[in-house]
C-alpha cells in the first residue's frame, strides 16, 4: 500500500482530525502487521477511533488522501482478511450494546461488541445470537458480519447473514446509509442509495442465470460476495449482500441483529467413530433429527490437550473412537432432550458400524467437552510430533451429503503431496477445518503449497462446494475465486465492488483484484533463518527461539475479557500491546528486524513486556502454549546484558530477595524506620505497597531446633525463600500434616533456592548458577528417588518447568522435574491410605497462576473435598501481585485493577466463617493488603484441624 499515496500527509491529517489514537510508530505498525493468518502486511498507520463520529472522520480523512483502509475487530481473521494501509481498530471503543429488546428478540450493537458480551446480555432472557464461532470470546460482531461467521449452531440457527436484520453503514464516498432485510424495514435509505439499488438491481437482472447457477447453492457457500441477494424478491437485499463482503463494500457503524430462543434443556450426544470419514457418513443420518449443532473432534487433537483436560474429557463421557462428533439436542425438558439424543445414537449405531455413543446431560461435563472443540483452532497449529502446521486450506465446505466423499478424496490428495493435518469442523454443514504441515519457510515449500491449494480448490468445486465455509477469502483464497466461479462470475464480483467502492480504497486486494495467494506470507522474511543464542533451551521448539515466537498464530484467546488466567494485563487495560498475542508479535517483529529494529535492545519490546506479570497463564490457557513468562525472562536477560546499571532498581531489590532475606533483622529495622520511603524509592518499590516483614525465626531455624522424627517414608521439604523467611508458619504446618500422614520430613542440609526471583527479573546467568548449586545440594535425595515437596507454587513450578530448560542435559534438573510435587500431589501419590482431618466448613480458594499453568489443581481440589471442605474456587485468574510485579514502582494501580476484577470483591463478600485459602505467598499478600482478610495455605488449614 505504501507509495500509492502520501502516507506522511495522511497520517498527519488523521492525527489532527481524529480524537482517538493514531499511531504510525514501530509498535503500532508491528502489532497490526499480522492477523491469525499466514500473511504479513505492515500497515502505514493504525487508528483507534473513540466513537462512531470519530470513525466517520477517520474514513473521510483516508478517502481525501486516497489511503486504503482495513477495518479490524478482534484481529482473528484466518485468511488475511484485514491487513495493510490504514488499519482502523473498532474493538477498543465502538463496543457498546446500544439496545436489547427481549420481547422482539432484537439487539442493536456497535461493530466492536464481542460476541460473548452479547451472549451474556441476552442469556438472562434465554436468548442468544445464532452464529457462535469458537472464537466467541474475542470475535467482534463487525468482524462476524464482514466474514459472515457461522459457528457450531449455524446448522440450526443459520449464519450471521441469516441473523442480521439491518445495517447502519458508511459507504466508500462518505455517505451514511441504512439497509434492512426485506420485511424488516426499507431495503435502503439515505442520500443516493436509490441509485445504488438501481445499479445493483441491474447487475442482478443482467446476470440472473449466472447467479442462480453458481451462487447461494448451500448454506456454507461463503466465498466471494453473496450475489444471490442481488436477485432477492422485491429487489436486492443489500444488508445480506454486505454480510461476508469482508469490509470491501462498506463500513458498519451499527447492526440490528436477531436473537434466537434458547431451548429449555440441552443434551450433548457424543458419537465416536473409527475415523473422520465414518463420522462424515453419519451426517445424513443425524441431520433429519434436527440437531442444534454437529461438531467434530479428532483423537489426534485430543492428544495435544493438557493432561488434566484430556482426563476430564474422558471422565465427562468421551466414548471410544478416533473421531468424535458433538451433537447437541434441545428440548423442553432434560428427559426429552436425552431421549431424543438416544434415538439419534441408535440410528447412527444402526447405520455406521463401529460407532459408539454417550449422552451427556451434566452442564459442567458438556463444558469440558466443548472446550476440547473450542481450543482446536490453536492446538492444530502443531502436529502431535511437534511439527508446525498451517492454515491456508482450513476452511473449505461442501454440501453435507458429500462430506464423506470430500474427506476421502482430500486424504488421497494429501497423500499424493506428502502432507498431513489434524481436522475439526462443522460436520452438520459440510465445513471442514484442517491445519496442514506445509513448508512455508522455503520458496520450494511455498510453491508446493500453492500447487496443493489449487488442486484442492478443483476438488471442492467438483463437489459443488465453496473454498471458504466461514473464514472468508482474504488473501488466502481470493485469487482462487476464478477457479470456483469462472471468469464471468469473478467479473460480476468486480462490478459489485465498483458499484460500492469505485476507487477501490476499502480493503483492497480482498475478493476483487487480489494479489497471488503466496504473496506476503509472513514467515518468508529474515526471522525464518535468524538464529539467536538463548539461555533457555526451548525443547518443544527444537531449541529455536524464532520457532517459539512463531507459536503465536494470532487466534487471540488472550484477548478474552473475562475468565481464565490469560492474560491479566490485557483484561485490565484492553490494549493489544498488553495481550500475549501482542507481545509475541513484537518479539517476532524483533527477529524480523524490519519494523522493530533494535534486536534484544528494542525499547518497543521492553515496553510491551513491562506489564507482563510472568504469571505463566498463557502456558496453559493459550491453545498453542505460548510461554510469555519464559520469553520475557529471556528478553530481559539479553536486554540488560553488559549494562547492569540500566536495570530497574527493583531487579536488585526483588530479584536478590533470597540473599536479602539472610539479613532479615537489618531489613526489618530499615522498612519499619522513618527511612522507609527512601528505601522504597531506592529499591524501585511502589510507595503504596506495605513491606511484608521477615519472620523473627526462619522455618529452617525452627526445624533445626525441634526433635527429629526418624520413622516413616522420607521426604525432602523444599524450604523456598517465601516459606523460609516470610511465612515459616506454612512450613511448620506442612511438617505437621506430613508427619501425620506417616512421612519422615527432612530439609536440605544447606541453603537452596530455585532461582525464581532471578528468573522473573531476567538475571538468568545467576539463576542458572543458583539452581545448579541447589540441585547438587539435594542430589542424594533426588538420586534416592525421594519425593521433593514444594509449598510455594511458583517455586515448585520453577523446579518442574524452568529447571530442565535452564539446565538442559543436567540429569539432576531432569530428576527434579519429575520428583518435585505439591503437598497435595505427594499425599495422594505416596500416602494414599492417609485420611485428612475433617476440617469441614466452606473455603474460598485462590488458585495460584503457576499452579494452574504448570502443576495442576486437581489434587488440591480432591484433598479439600476429602477434608470435608466445601471449596468455592472462583474463576479469578491472577491475583495481580504476581511476585515482584505488584511491588514494583509504577505497577501498583494495574496490580490492584487485576485483583479487583474478581478476587478481592469475592474475598470481601465471603462470610467471616469462610476460610480464605491461597497457597501462593503473593496471593495471600494481595488478599491481606486489598481486603484485610488473612488467607492461609492449605497446609495451615489441615494442620489446625490435626492439632
Amino acid at each position: 500500500m505504501t507509495g500509492t499515496y502520501d502516507v506522511q500527509a495522511a497520517v498527519g491529517a488523521l492525527a489532527r482530525s481524529a480524537r482517538g489514537r493514531v499511531g504510525s510508530d514501530a509498535t503500532a505498525r508491528a502489532l497490526y502487521a499480522v492477523d491469525a493468518s499466514n500473511y504479513r502486511v505492515v500497515p502505514d498507520a493504525v487508528v483507534v477511533p473513540l466513537d462512531e463520529e470519530d470513525l466517520v472522520v477517520a474514513l473521510g480523512v483516508a478517502r481525501e488522501h486516497g489511503a486504503p483502509v482495513a477495518l479490524r475487530g478482534g484481529g482473528t481473521s484466518m485468511a488475511g482478511n484485514c491487513l495493510g494501509g490504514i488499519v482502523i481498530d473498532v474493538s477498543r471503543h465502538l463496543n457498546k450494546i446500544l439496545d436489547l429488546d427481549p420481547a422482539a428478540g432484537l439487539a442493536v450493537v456497535q461493530p466492536g461488541v464481542v460476541l460473548t458480551d452479547l451472549l451474556a446480555a441476552a442469556r438472562p432472557h434465554r436468548l442468544a445470537f445464532g452464529a457462535d464461532p469458537s472464537s466467541a470470546s474475542r470475535a467482534t460482531l463487525g468482524g462476524m458480519i464482514a466474514n459472515n461467521a457461522c459457528g457450531g449452531h449455524s446448522v440450526a440457527w443459520g449464519t450471521t447473514s441469516v441473523n442480521v436484520r439491518a445495517l447502519d453503514v458508511v459507504l466508500a464516498d462518505g455517505r451514511r446509509a441504512e439497509f434492512a432485510v426485506p420485511g424488516f424495514g426499507p431495503v435502503a435509505s439515505g442520500p443516493g442509495t436509490a441509485d445504488l439499488v438501481t445499479r445493483l438491481s441491474g447487475l442482478g437482472e443482467a446476470n440472473r442465470l449466472l447467479v442462480q447457477r453458481r451462487f447461494g447453492q448451500f448454506s456454507r457457500q461463503i466465498s466471494g460476495y453473496a450475489a444471490q441477494h442481488l436477485i432477492a424478491d422485491g429487489g436486492p437485499d443489500i444488508a445480506r449482500l454486505l454480510c461476508g463482503s469482508e469490509g470491501t463494500l462498506a463500513t458498519t457503524l451499527q447492526a440490528t441483529v436477531n436473537l434466537v430462543r434458547v431451548p429449555e434443556a440441552v443434551a450433548l450426544l457424543v458419537l465416536g467413530f473409527p475415523d473422520a470419514i465414518a463420522a462424515a457418513d453419519s451426517v445424513p443420518i443425524v441431520l433429519p433429527h434436527g440437531p442444534l449443532t454437529m461438531e467434530s473432534v479428532d483423537a489426534r487433537l485430543l492428544e495435544l490437550l493438557p493432561d488434566d483436560l484430556r482426563r476430564s474429557a474422558h471422565a465427562a463421557g468421551l466414548p471410544e473412537g478416533g473421531m468424535w462428533l458433538l451433537v447437541e439436542v434441545g428440548a423442553d425438558s432434560s428427559e426429552s432432550a436425552a431421549a431424543q439424543a438416544g434415538w439419534i445414537a441408535e440410528a447412527v449405531r444402526d447405520g455406521i458400524p463401529g460407532s459408539t455413543a454417550t449422552v451427556v446431560s451434566d452442564r459442567a461435563a458438556q463444558g469440558v467437552l466443548w472446550r476440547c472443540r473450542r481450543d482446536a483452532a490453536g492446538l492444530v497449529t502443531r502436529r502431535p510430533d511437534g511439527a508446525e502446521a498451517w492454515g491456508g486450506w482450513e476452511d473449505a465446505a461442501v454440501p453435507p451429503a458429500r462430506l464423506g466423499e470430500y474427506l476421502r478424496r482430500l486424504e488421497e490428495l494429501l497423500g499424493r503431496f506428502g502432507f498431513s493435518g489434524l481436522t475439526y469442523g462443522h460436520f452438520g454443514e459440510g465445513c471442514m477445518h484442517i491445519r496442514i504441515d506445509f513448508d512455508l519457510l522455503t520458496a520450494a515449500g511455498v510453491a508446493r503449497y500453492r500447487e496443493f491449494v489449487e488442486a484442492a480448490t478443483d476438488l471442492v468445486v467438483s463437489l459443488g462446494g465453496s473454498i471458504s465455509g466461514e473464514h472468508g477469502d482474504g488473501r488466502a483464497r481470493s485469487a482462487l475465486l476464478t477457479r470456483m466461479y469462472g471468469a464471468d462470475g469473478v467479473a460480476l464480483l468486480g462490478q459489485v465492488k465498483r458499484a460500492f467502492d469505485p476507487d477501490g480504497l476499502l480493503n483492497p486486494g480482498v475478493i476483487v483484484d487480489p494479489p497471488p495467494l503466496d504473496a506476503g506470507l509472513r514467515h518468508l522474511g529474515a526471522a525464518r533463518s535468524r538464529s539467536v543464542t538463548t539461555i533457555f533451551d526451548y525443547p518443544d521448539d527444537d531449541g529455536n527461539f524464532a520457532a517459539a515466537a512463531r507459536r503465536c498464530v494470532g487466534v487471540g484467546k488472550c484477548r478474552q475479557s473475562s475468565g481464565g488466567v490469560m492474560c491479566p494485563s490485557y483484561q485490565a487495560t484492553d490494549e493489544e500491546v498488553h495481550s500475549t498475542r501482542g507481545r509475541a508479535h513484537l518479539l517476532w517483529e524483533m527477529l524480523e528486524g524490519e519494523v522493530v529494529t533494535g534486536g534484544w535492545r528494542s525499547p518497543e519490546v521492553a515496553d510491551a513486556l513491562e506489564l507482563c506479570l510472568s504469571c505463566k497463564g498463557c502456558l496453559s490457557d493459550c491453545p498453542v502454549g505460548v510461554d510469555m513468562a519464559t520469553y520475557k525472562a529471556e528478553f530481559t536477560h539479553h536486554h540488560y546484558a553488559g549494562r547492569p546499571w540500566a536495570r530497574p532498581r527493583s531487579h536488585w531489590s526483588m530479584g536478590w530477595l533470597p540473599v536479602t532475606a539472610r539479613a532479615a533483622p537489618v531489613v526489618n529495622r530499615l522498612v519499619a524506620s522513618p527511612a522507609r520511603p527512601v528505601v522504597a524509592r531506592l529499591g524501585g518499590i511502589a510507595p503504596e505497597r506495605q513491606f511484608p516483614a521477615f519472620a523473627r525465626e526462619s522455618f529452617e531455624a525452627w526445624f533445626g531446633r525441634r526433635p527429629r522424627r526418624e520413622s516413616g517414608t522420607p521426604v525432602l521439604l523444599w524450604p523456598d525463600t517465601f516459606t523460609n523467611f516470610l511465612a515459616p508458619q506454612v512450613g511448620r504446618a506442612a511438617v505437621v500434616v506430613l508427619e501425620d500422614a506417616g512421612f519422615e520430613v527432612r530439609l536440605p542440609t544447606s541453603a537452596v533456592c530455585c532461582g525464581l526471583t532471578w528468573i522473573s527479573t531476567g538475571q538468568l546467568t545467576t539463576a542458572r548458577r543458583v539452581l545448579r548449586t541447589s540441585l547438587r545440594r539435594i542430589a542424594p535425595a533426588l538420586e534416592a528417588g525421594a519425593p521433593v515437596i514444594g509449598l510455594e507454587p511458583s517455586c515448585t513450578a520453577a523446579l518442574r518447568h524452568d529447571a530442565p530448560r535452564l539446565l538442559p542435559g543436567d540429569p539432576l534438573a531432569q530428576r527434579a522435574a519429575t520428583q518435585v510435587h505439591t503437598l497435595a500431589e505427594a499425599l495422594a501419590a505416596s500416602a494414599p491410605q492417609w485420611r485428612p482431618p475433617q476440617v469441614g466448613g466452606g473455603a474460598l480458594v485462590q488458585t495460584h497462576c503457576h499452579q494452574h499453568a504448570v502443576l495442576g489443581f486437581d489434587p488440591d481440589r480432591a484433598l479439600l473435598a476429602a477434608a470435608g471442605v466445601d471449596a468455592d474456587i472462583p474463576d479469578s485468574g491472577c491475583c495481580g501481585l504476581a511476585g515482584n510485579f505488584g511491588f514494583e514502582a509504577g505497577h501498583y494501580a494495574i496490580s490492584q485493577r487485576i485483583g479487583e476484577r474478581v478476587l478481592l470483591p469475592a474475598v470481601r463478600a465471603a462470610s467471616p466463617a469462610t476460610a480464605i485459602v491461597a497457597d501462593g505467598f503473593s496471593c495471600r499478600t494481595q488478599i491481606a493488603q486489598g481486603s484485610g482478610r488473612v488467607a492461609v495455605h492449605v497446609a495451615e488449614l489441615l494442620a489446625a484441624a490435626i492439632e
